[in-house]
């Protein structure tokens, strides 16, 4: 069974309509990155993939992450814990620092390798959760 902490996850009633469109917007911001020849664009939309994905299946199991310090952290652990893989674990949280390096301490170099090796990652995930949602 998991456990979804108080302190950063709330019960809520998702319809099928909301999770589908969770799907969606994930659907869409793995496009944008499979299409793009930038190496930020595609790290930073594989990410939002990542996250979004977390959300979905957390809204799944009837719950919603609250949006406070750490939660990427959350979303990130629970997908793997959901999942049972430690290797999401260790690649998402390897994502989320280098997000965090972008973001807040003047940006950091993405290579073209990179990139792809996380948008590889992402693609593998949304396939193997879009059998769990529908």
């Amino acid at each position: 069974m998991i456990k979804f902490e108080d302190s950063f996850f709330e019960e809520f009633e998702f319809t099928k309509e909301q999770i589908q469109g969770y799907l969606a917007s994930t659907e869409k911001d793995l496009k944008i990155a499979s299409d793009s020849n930038v190496p930020e664009v595609i790290f930073q939309f594989s990410y939002n993939v990542l996250i979004k994905l977390g959300i979905t299946l957390i809204a799944k199991h009837g719950y919603r992450a609250r949006s406070k310090t750490g939660h990427h952290a959350k979303i990130i652990e629970k997908l793997a814990e959901v999942l049972n893989d430690d290797k999401i674990l260790a690649i998402g949280n390897l994502m989320r620092k280098r997000r965090n390096v972008e973001l807040y301490s003047g940006g950091g170099v993405i290579t073209d390798k990179q990139a792809k090796e996380y948008l590889e990652f992402v693609k593998a995930l949304v396939q193997k959760i879009g059998a769990k949602i529908v």
